[in-house]
């Protein structure tokens, strides 16, 4: 079976195409500036990347027609033709209090999504917009999925997700929190629990998913119990250039005295802070590291804080995570800071040696760049693992999974 993953921006469109035989990705690439002059598809073949080609692509659809060419034809050639896709499986960003699992696309469903925007208006409709070029080319010839990133922070407490506001607005506005990276969280704490060789229902764990946008759930008895992001990705700790959790008087003050308006404010947290905003640099951390570790650099000095108070904020969630579960059996970093950056790591688990954490050095240094493994010595009271995420496969397995139970 070869399943097609899709995951639709509001300028892009990303692909993926998995042979669930052996769970080998085929092919994979991007269409970019979907609506521009200048958009292009890039990629990979069989492993093999191929340069950039530039496509007219007005909207979703012509870009759909556009991977159908590269999946079918030339050099980029994996299949025949189209038929030999099985399934289609979208990621959707937001499935608010609607869906707590992947489910089968359908009128209804695509409504409910399309309903959903004003919690995720950059991504929800492109989302749709995704679902309904595949419907065009596809029809109902072939079953297509939705598996979203929420779904698998449903499991919530209402004490976990309700924000202290007046009840009636959280009611009304279905303001909660919502978490993301769900389809991440939900990989590695599956692949995790698989090599401790225990049910996940039976691990306390903190998953860290940590890149450019990053966030950490709390999992107990197989459930998410809390997780760092909110109502938007926005929420929880400095990210790249994500300003994480702020008092909200200091946000007001800002906007008073920088005469903002709230878009021009959400611009502002949203990719003028986090790491970028504190250090100056950038929001990629190879380039604050290096900023860091030259004490001739200019902005040295800022860019130390910078990964300092980011590394801070993470220990502190994951603190007060471990006091939520009562205890914790297995932390996992994933993500592209959580798979490669090994100094965060080590800083982060050694901050909890009063509690019997202990990481080998040696091995951490050498996980990176998809290798993946445990790296706590046999004598650390808490293992701890570095797991590169798929939420590709993921999506492709739920997909796999729920059209075979047609």
């Amino acid at each position: 079976m070869k399943i097609l993953v899709i995951n639709a921006g509001s300028s892009s469109l990303k692909y993926q195409l998995i042979d669930m035989e052996n769970e080998q990705c085929l092919a994979k690439g991007n269409c970019e500036k979907i609506g521009a002059e200048d958009s292009f598809i890039g990629g990979s073949a069989h492993g093999v990347k191929f340069a950039d080609k530039q496509r007219p692509m007005h909207n979703h659809t012509e870009a759909f027609n556009v991977v159908a060419e590269v999946l079918t034809s030339g050099e980029t050639k994996v299949i025949d033709n189209l038929y030999e896709i099985a399934a289609v499986g979208h990621r959707i960003v937001q499935g608010g209090a609607v869906f707590d699992k992947s489910v089968l696309v359908t009128p209804q469903v695509v409504k409910d999504i399309a309903d959903l925007a004003e919690l995720a208006p950059l991504h929800n409709h492109a989302h749709v917009q995704g679902i309904e070029a595949c419907l065009k080319v596809f029809g109902d010839k072939v079953p297509e999925v939705v598996v979203f990133d929420t779904a698998f922070h449903n499991t919530m407490p209402e004490e976990a997700y309700t924000f202290a506001i007046p009840y009636e607005y959280t009611k009304k506005y279905k303001i909660r929190r919502y978490g993301f990276h769900g389809t991440s969280h939900r990989f590695v704490s599956d692949a995790c629990a698989r090599m401790m060789g225990k049910p996940l229902k039976d691990i306390k764990m903190i998953t860290c998913h940590i890149g450019n946008g990053a966030s950490i759930t709390a999992i107990k008895d197989g459930k998410v119990i809390d997780t760092s992001m909110g109502l938007t990705p926005l929420d929880g700790f400095a990210m790249g250039s994500r300003c994480g959790a702020v008092d909200p008087s200091a946000i007001l003050y800002l906007e008073k005295k920088l005469g903002l308006d709230p878009d021009e404010m959400s611009n502002l947290l949203n990719k003028k802070s986090g790491v970028l905003g504190v250090s100056g640099i950038s929001s990629d951390d190879r380039d604050v590291k290096a900023a860091a570790e030259d004490p001739t650099h200019p902005l040295h000095d800022r860019a130390l804080l910078a990964r300092n108070l980011q590394w801070y904020q993470i220990r502190k969630v994951i603190g007060g995570y471990i006091a939520a579960l009562e205890g914790v059996d297995a932390i996992v970093f994933t993500g592209g800071l959580g798979e490669n950056t090994e100094d965060m790591r080590l800083n982060i688990c050694n901050h909890f040696g009063f509690i019997g954490v202990k990481v080998d050095p040696e091995i951490n240094a050498v996980l990176r760049k998809g290798k993946g493994g445990e790296i706590s010595t046999p004598d650390s009271s808490v293992r701890v693992f570095v797991i590169p995420t798929d939420e590709e496969l993921l999506i492709a397995r739920d997909t796999r999974d729920i059209v075979n139970a047609l």
